[in-house]
Parts: C-alpha cells; structure tokens; sequence
C-alpha cells in the first residue's frame, strides 16, 4: 500500500533529522574553538565546556542551539521536521480511513498536526530576545502545547491500530505496536511525575537532563513506527 510505504519513509526522517541536529548543535556547543576565526565563531552563551546533558544536564537544549551558528542548524531541521509531520498525520489519518470504510479526519490527525505547527513556531521563534515576561510565557505555552498534542496524538494513533489489529495482521508487527503503547504511556507517566519540579524554581540540571531524554523518547516514536509496518510492495 502506497500510505504504509510513505509511512515507513517519512517516520525514518522524523526521527533521524531532529536527532541528529540536537547532537549536532551540542558538538558545535562544546567544540566552538576549532570555529574560532571562521565566518561560523560560535556566540559566547552558545559555549559549553564537554558534558553528557542526557545525563548530567548541564546545558539545556535551547542554550544549546538558539544562538549562532548552531540555530543555522536547528532552526530549518526542526520546521523540516514540522512539515514532516504533517505528512505523517495526514498519511496515517488516509490509511486508517481505508481500514474503516470512512472518510473522516480523526483526532489524531487533528493534533498531531497542531503538534507540528507548535513545533513550528517554537523553532521560528527560539533565540529571538524580547524582555517581556508574556513572551517567555508564550514560548514556554507553545513547547507545552507540541508535547502534549504529540503524546495525545500518538496515543490516539495507537489506539485506533489496536482496534484494527486484527484486519492489519499481516501488515504489522504487533510487538512494535505494544512498545509504542508503553513507550507513551511511560512519557505520560514521567510527564505527570516531573510536573511538581518542573513548575518550581531551581533543580536545572534535572530540568535539562529531562528535556533531552524526554525529546528523544518522543521522537523515538516515529523509529519504531518504521518497523511498525512490515514492508510491502
């Protein structure tokens, strides 16, 4: 089926691209001396000296890849990323669609959509200063709004496969479909959990070190959706 195929390659990409430009942005961070003298000097508050944020959360990845050159990276892999998305909603809503008989726009669809475009406006909007205080308000809303879209979009996603699980059996490798459901669940879980640090004051390097596993547990997601659907011809 054409649907799976777009599916298979579009969910290689999502996960590949935003990965690989965070750890990109974190090398240029913390290897800034060989750019020194170049068209490409790293900007004082994007240095760091070598850390492992994933687990000592020293820098965050916003300090990371907001400033220059690192956001020349950032910035159109994250809106790439965004249009990807779209793509990948819009192909599973096409495919559900199929297996039901229907022609509906499943909610689903809906917010993993508003998910991209969140993530789309975070990427546009990061490392542009204003010193007003409903502008970080405003940043820190549209960060929110894209992880809670996606994971309310990946879940309904998983259910919806799990009602069709039987149709799809030759088409799907059910034990991928039952680490998704606890790959979400375990970020829902860590989400609730984390949320009564995460809106005090202080304890930054767990705020950090949160914010780059929780980032790859999202977009782990869209790898394991790739060997979801067996492939076909």
């Amino acid at each position: 089926m054409l649907e799976i195929t777009q599916i298979r390659k579009l969910s290689i990409w999502i996960f590949l691209i935003p990965l690989l430009a965070i750890n990109l942005c974190l090398i240029i961070s913390q290897n800034y001396q060989f750019l020194e003298g170049t068209i490409f000097t790293v900007d004082q508050v994007g240095r760091s000296a070598f850390s492992i944020p994933y687990l000592d959360g020293s820098l965050s990845i916003s300090r990371a890849s907001r400033t220059f050159p690192q956001y020349l990276i950032f910035k159109p892999s994250m809106i790439l990323t965004a249009v990807l998305l779209y793509y990948y909603w819009r192909e599973n809503n096409n495919l559900v669609n199929k297996f039901n008989s229907s022609d509906i726009n499943f909610n689903f669809k809906k917010f993993g959509i508003l998910s991209a475009i969140f993530l789309a406006i975070h990427s546009i909007f990061l490392g542009i200063k204003f010193d007003i205080q409903i502008y970080k308000l405003f940043r820190r809303v549209i960060l929110l709004l894209f992880i809670i879209f996606e994971l309310i979009a990946q879940g309904l996603l998983i259910y919806h496969f799990y009602k069709l699980k039987n149709k799809l059996d030759k088409l799907i490798n059910k034990k991928i479909l039952f680490i998704k459901a606890f790959l979400v669940s375990i970020l829902i879980v860590i989400a609730i959990l984390s949320l009564p640090i995460l809106v005090t004051k202080g304890n930054t390097h767990f705020k950090h070190a949160l914010e780059w596993n929780y980032f790859v547990g999202v977009v782990f997601f869209y790898l394991l959706s790739r060997f979801f659907w067996k492939r076909t011809t």
